[in-house]
C-alpha cells in the first residue's frame, strides 16, 4: 500500500516491507524512475533478511510532488532544485517514518543523491550503498549510445512508452543477462499511469548537471560504504564506482561482470547477500 509523507512543502509517496522492527533500509531511485523499479521481490528478499525496508518517488517522479510551476529547464536559467534538496526530501521522509537513521541504498542518481545524504546529514546514514553512480564531475561520461536513449524525444502514449523502455534497456541493460522484456513492458506502462512527466524528468537531470562534484566530500565521510556496479554499463561507466570507492575511505566496491545499468534478477541473491553483510555488521549509531 502506497502512503504519503510530507517534507517541507513536497509530498512523498513511499511503500514499506518488512518488520518495522527490523534495521531501516532505505532504497532510493534513479533519474526517471519511480518506486516500483525496486522490485518487489527485492524488497522482499531484503525484508526476509531482516531489513524494514522503505522504497519511495523522489521528486518530480511518480506519486510524489510534481513542480509543475518550475517548468521545464532551459538554458541560461538556474536548475529549479540541486541533489542537495533532493537529499533533504530524503531526511524529511526519515523524519517522518521516525527513523534517526538508516541504512541507505540509492542506484543511479539515487546513488548521488544518498551520497548528497549522507554529506550533508552524516548522522543519519548508518551505511551508504551506492549503485551504479557517481560522485559527480566528468569521471563516467556516457558512451554515445546511452547518451540518445538518454535524450530520446519524450514519449505522449502509454504504448509508446513500453516501446521505448525496451529500445532504452536493450541499450543500457546488462548485455551478461538476457533482457526481460515483459517485465521492461509491464514496468514502463505502470510508470506511465502512475506519473508520466518528461519536464519532470528534465528538472531531475538539471539537478544532477547543476550540483557540484562530491569527491572532496566524500573523503571527509566516516561510514561504512559499498559501492556495486557494473562492468558494461554504458550509462554511468565503471569509472564512476571506481570514482566513488575510491573517494570514500575504507569503501569496498563489488564489480559484477556483465552488468549494464540495471539490476538483473540473477545478481539480486549476490547482491541481498552483500547489503546484508554490511547492514547487519553496523547496525548501531550511524558514525
Amino acid at each position: 500500500m502506497t502512503s504519503t509523507a510530507s517534507a517541507h512543502g513536497i509530498d512523498i509517496a513511499y511503500e514499506s516491507f518488512g518488520s518495522p522492527d527490523g534495521r531501516p533500509l532505505l532504497l532510493i531511485m534513479g533519474l526517471g524512475a519511480q518506486l516500483i523499479h525496486w522490485d518487489d521481490e527485492l524488497c522482499e528478499q531484503l525484508a526476509e533478511q531482516g531489513h524494514h525496508v522503505v522504497r519511495f518517488d523522489n521528486r518530480d517522479a511518480g506519486m510524489s510532488t510534481h513542480l509543475h510551476e518550475a517548468g521545464a529547464p532551459a538554458p541560461g536559467k538556474p536548475a529549479p532544485y540541486l541533489l542537495d534538496d533532493m537529499a533533504a526530501d530524503t531526511a524529511g521522509l526519515m523524519d517522518a517514518l521516525g527513523w534517526p537513521a538508516a541504512h541507505v541504498m540509492g542506484a543511479s542518481m539515487g546513488g548521488m543523491i544518498a551520497q548528497s545524504l549522507a554529506i550533508r546529514h552524516p548522522e543519519r546514514v548508518l551505511t551508504l550503498i551506492s549503485i551504479m553512480s557517481t560522485p559527480g564531475g566528468a569521471v563516467a561520461p556516457p558512451s554515445e549510445s546511452a547518451r540518445s536513449v538518454l535524450f530520446a524525444k519524450p514519449v505522449t502514449t502509454r504504448e509508446e512508452a513500453m516501446t521505448q523502455a525496451l529500445a532504452t534497456w536493450s541499450v543500457i541493460g546488462s548485455p551478461g543477462y538476457e533482457l526481460d522484456r515483459e517485465r521492461v513492458q509491464r514496468l514502463a506502462g505502470q510508470a506511465f499511469d502512475r506519473g508520466h512527466d518528461p519536464a519532470g524528468f528534465a528538472r531531475q537531470l538539471a539537478a544532477i548537471m547543476a550540483s557540484p562534484d562530491r569527491t572532496e566530500a566524500l573523503t571527509r565521510l566516516n561510514v561504512p560504504a559499498l559501492v556495486i556496479h557494473g562492468a558494461d554499463d554504458q550509462l554511468v561507466p565503471l569509472s564512476g564506482g571506481q570514482a566513488t570507492a575510491a573517494a570514500i575511505p575504507g569503501a569496498e566496491l563489488k564489480v559484477f561482470p556483465g552488468m549494464g545499468h540495471d539490476l538483473p534478477r540473477a545478481l539480486w541473491p549476490e547482491l541481498v547477500e552483500a547489503v546484508t553483510k554490511l547492514t547487519a555488521g553496523h547496525a548501531g549509531p550511524a558514525r
